[in-house]
């Protein structure tokens, strides 16, 4: 199952994060946007050779420390099919360097279109009898607020597949309470928890050998204190947690989602280690170098309050 490489992947890295791949063009260094251009010109073409040299350089720096990475499509689709090509390069090229991949799409429909989405991104497309993966990703991130007709259909192609979702629960954003805290009046419980619930339920046609499901959650560190009360109350899923770092999460929070075993959830950072040449000021030829040491603090740091990671036998 799906799930169960990423944890064995977490497990063997003793690194429980994930590196998001967000880029912008003020992310990467002048020599590399340079070259793209001198190649295409300041067009969609020469930005997303541009994106795919940095994200290539970025992989090459992080895959012996980072066990996955989770490219967020929309960084991609606004270079139009230039940008599109280079959101299926880079998967291609992580998962030839041994990573786990995350699309961060977060697709929401029903019937048909639905199909359509995990098709595209967990499944393959007929063509005429033939079989192809448009991007192939492990995981995709997908928003279940149209209830359970829009999730089923994923749940087809990652049973037949070995694939993963993740659902957006509770978001890391400021307003994310606006509608996810309101409280359930039938059931004295807030739409978050109601949703992760259902998470749970959905897992079921998912199970894992290492007690989580294939339907993850998306729990920002943001809120630690509904972090720790959803790990409490969602035994069988496992987190995808956004917010550590630039947005103001600390390991101590991200922390709390984790269980006994140090298992239970995978933790993002993206402009920290994108930028992280930036940061520190460095030379830009040592962007991925930086990436790395970013990433291995960041590793650190999070371990230092989580322990050992250990798969239950």
């Amino acid at each position: 199952m799906s799930m169960d490489r990423l944890l064995e992947k977490i497990a063997e890295k003793q690194n429980p994060t994930v590196a998001g791949l967000d880029p912008k063009l003020s992310y990467i260094p002048d020599y590399i946007r340079e070259e793209s251009y001198r190649k295409y010109g300041k067009t969609l073409e020469g930005a997303a050779d541009a994106l795919i040299a940095f994200n290539k350089g970025l992989i090459d720096g992080l895959c012996d420390v980072v066990p996955a990475v989770k490219p967020q499509a929309a960084y991609y689709e606004m270079y139009g099919w230039q940008g599109v090509k280079a959101l299926a390069e880079t998967i291609a090229y992580a998962k030839s360097k041994g990573m786990y991949v995350i699309t961060d799409g977060k697709r929401n429909d029903i019937g048909a279109t639905m199909q359509a989405y995990a098709a595209a991104h967990l499944g393959g497309t007929d063509v005429d009898g033939e079989t192809i993966e448009a991007f192939g990703a492990d995981a995709l991130t997908v928003n279940g607020y149209l209830g359970t007709d829009g999730i089923e259909p994923l749940l087809t192609v990652c049973a037949g597949k070995d694939k993963g979702i993740f659902v957006l629960v509770k978001t890391s954003n400021p307003s994310s309470g606006e509608f996810q805290d309101q409280m359930l009046h039938a059931m004295y419980e807030p739409l978050y928890r109601a949703m992760g619930n259902m998470c749970q339920h959905w897992g079921k046609e998912l199970p894992g050998k290492y007690g989580y499901s294939g339907v993850g959650a998306v729990v920002g560190a943001t809120y630690p204190k509904q972090l720790k009360e959803l790990r409490k109350a969602l035994p069988d899923t496992i987190f995808l947690v956004p917010g550590y770092g630039a947005q103001g999460g600390a390991a101590a929070d991200v922390a709390l989602g984790f269980d006994e075993n140090g298992l239970g959830a995978i933790v993002n950072s993206s402009r920290g280690i994108m930028c992280a040449w930036q940061k520190e000021g460095c030379a830009p030829e040592d962007f991925a170098a930086a990436a790395c040491r970013e990433a291995v603090r960041m590793r650190d740091e999070i371990m230092g309050c989580v322990g050992k990671i250990a798969l239950p036998r």
